[in-house]
């Protein structure tokens, strides 16, 4: 019997794949990666190409399909939710039935003839999605689960309990009550895009004050002290497929949601800060409510608002749980992973193994990877001058470009699956610098200047620097920067309000340091990335410092690239200093223009 699943996300937003094999993650990808379109929804034909390839097995080698929902189940919500607000909303319901009824409700047919697949397909709910890619990749014999999101069918939280090969869900807090949707309606309304835009909305909110937490709770929300909690609809306009936000909403804060694009006013930012203390109130609620109803003394969690690393580290602060465990790619791409996890253990009743310390995530590299011989051959056919680094001398060349204040393009190993960088496909700077932040939104990133970036640290390190007593090898966690490494600041810089905060170093490592002395905290082990973990090493040799900046390796509004191809454009269109693939070594002054985009095609085989 053949002993790999293929787990496929798709046609809402952040498209992937994942193939599972004999209970091992051995590849799972999002699709915009190849596509190069950010957030692509489409089948993900591209990453479950690679997945089959990295796997070396065909379509009929598989064991079963799984997709991460239940079609019908979402429809029936659809269908509901439209008659129930009807006639309101009816140009949006006219506008997505002809997709639904050619398309997604015969979802299991779809499948099939993409795939070219005559066996099972299996339909997990999509929180059981969730849970799965929360609780079986985990290192916990056993623990609670917490999954938060949007919507799927018509939850949009649950908990359970995850043991052995098995995760039960025991309640679910349903639609159109969603602290997901309260969110990304907050997201719309300060100006930003929707299912994109909500990281945007929690780094912005240490700039405002909570001037309106209270006007939330009493007037959006009924939050109960289980984290349950009911919206008054009259606020929204989800319901109806119209916008996110309603007139009256627009009344109680005071005017239209900002114009994207515009000026960020105080009132953005103490809205952000408002939704983010609510979001952390809701989701530390529910983590005490499940701790005390199940007893378990660990926890995983899944679902979009699992990224919210702010409110992840304050669950872990006020210790209600010994351990949190959080997916990687917490939001619908997770669930590809998700549902292929779930049908190898609890459909096809397949053992897990969990030995309490280590996680089955592998680091989250789990996608394509390119040799130095391939990429040397790929540049040498375009011309492009290089320098061949011998004897693995990539992580000590790119320590001493990031000490000297240069900014360096890293693609190393397997492509990272989720949303962040770890290592393998990152833009890396010096946290020393007071400059490195501006230099990097304004000049690299080419994003909002109020956005903070995150650090990499060695992880025997971390509570050298950060209020960390753990790993946090994913991104995830939120912590402040010890009270010895902060600055002493004038009465004046303490007097800043608003934006004018940006542009004060607040510690010895100002480059990672947020206005409310935070970071979100990589820590980097040895071993699921030696070559990255390298890189610090020799940084602290040369600086006695073992932190640096790590952020995505892309520029706003495209995804973190995924080929030496992706990677050698980015480095072109901005003010990167230097870029390094795997061994090869290329410096901004010495190359020459960049070609049109039809050379520069993202190409998984560097054809």
């Amino acid at each position: 019997m053949s002993q790999a699943v293929l787990g496929i996300s798709a046609f809402y937003h952040d498209s992937a794949a994942c193939l599972v094999r004999e209970g091992e993650i051995v590849a799972a990808a999002q699709e915009e990666r190849f596509t190069r379109v950010k957030h692509d929804h489409r089948f993900p034909r591209h990453a479950v190409e690679y997945c089959l390839r990295q796997a070396g097995i065909e379509v009929s080698d598989l064991a079963a399909v799984a997709f991460y929902d239940k079609p019908w189940l979402k429809f029936e919500r659809l269908l509901e939710t439209y008659l129930a607000f009807a006639p309101r909303g009816l140009s949006s319901f006219y506008k997505s039935m002809p997709l639904w009824l050619k398309q997604k409700l015969w979802m299991g047919e779809l499948l099939k003839k993409k795939l070219g697949w005559t066996g099972e397909v299996y339909f997990p709910e999509h929180h059981q999605s969730h849970a799965a890619s929360a609780f079986f990749p985990s290192p916990f014999p056993r623990a609670a689960v917490l999954t938060l999101d949007g919507v799927g069918e018509w939850a949009t939280a649950s908990w359970g309990v995850g043991s052995g090969n098995r995760v039960e869900l025991r309640a679910e807090l349903r639609f159109p009550h969603s602290l997901g949707l309260l969110y990304s309606a907050f997201t719309y309304y300060t100006g930003f895009k929707v299912n994109s835009g909500e990281y945007k909305v929690m780094g912005l909110a240490p700039y405002g004050e909570p001037r309106y937490v209270e006007l939330i709770l009493t007037e959006l929300m009924d939050l109960k002290q289980d984290g349950s909690f009911w919206l008054d609809q009259s606020y929204f306009n989800y319901c109806q497929g119209l916008t996110m936000t309603s007139e009256k909403f627009h009344r109680l804060f005071g005017g239209p949601p900002r114009q994207p694009e515009s000026e960020l006013t105080q009132r953005e930012m103490d809205l952000a800060r408002s939704l983010q203390d609510v979001t952390e109130e809701v989701v530390r609620r529910m983590a005490r409510h499940v701790r005390r109803e199940t007893g378990e003394r660990h926890l995983c969690l899944a679902g979009g608002v699992a990224l919210n690393c702010v409110a992840n580290g304050k669950v872990l602060r006020d210790q209600i749980f010994d351990d949190i465990w959080i997916q990687p790619a917490a939001g619908d791409a997770g669930g590809a992973l998700g549902s292929a996890l779930f049908v190898w253990h609890q459909v096809l009743d397949h053992p897990r193994r969990a030995d309490g310390r280590r996680d089955r995530q592998q680091g989250s590299y789990l996608g394509p990877a390119f040799s130095t011989d391939a990429i040397a051959a790929w540049l040498d056919s375009r011309g492009l001058p290089y320098r061949r680094l011998e004897d693995g001398g990539a992580p000590a060349a790119a320590a001493r470009l990031i000490a000297a204040g240069k900014v360096v393009g890293w693609l190393a190993g397997r492509m990272e699956f989720g949303p962040r960088a770890l290592g393998a496909r990152s833009i890396l700077g010096d946290a020393r610098s007071p400059e490195m932040q501006s230099v990097m939104n304004l000049k690299i990133k080419y994003r909002e200047s109020f956005r903070p970036f995150a650090p990499a640290v060695l992880a025997e390190d971390v509570t050298e620097y950060f209020e960390l007593d753990r790993e946090s090898p994913y991104m995830l966690l939120v912590a402040d920067v010890q009270p010895a490494r902060r600055r002493a600041m004038s009465e004046e810089e303490q007097r800043r309000f608003g934006i004018a905060k940006l542009n004060v170093p607040r510690s010895d490592i100002p480059a990672v340091t947020h206005v409310d002395f935070s970071a979100r905290i990589q820590t980097v082990n040895d071993r699921d990335h030696p070559r990255f973990r390298r890189l610090l090493e020799e940084f602290k040799k040369l600086t006695g410092r073992s932190v640096i900046v790590n952020t995505s390796f892309n520029v706003r509004g495209e995804p973190i690239v995924c080929t030496p191809a992706d990677a050698y454009r980015c480095f072109m269109r901005t003010e990167m200093d230097a870029l390094l693939l795997e061994d090869c070594l290329l410096h901004k002054g010495e190359q020459p223009p960049l070609a049109g985009d039809s050379d520069w095609r993202s190409t998984y085989r560097l054809d």
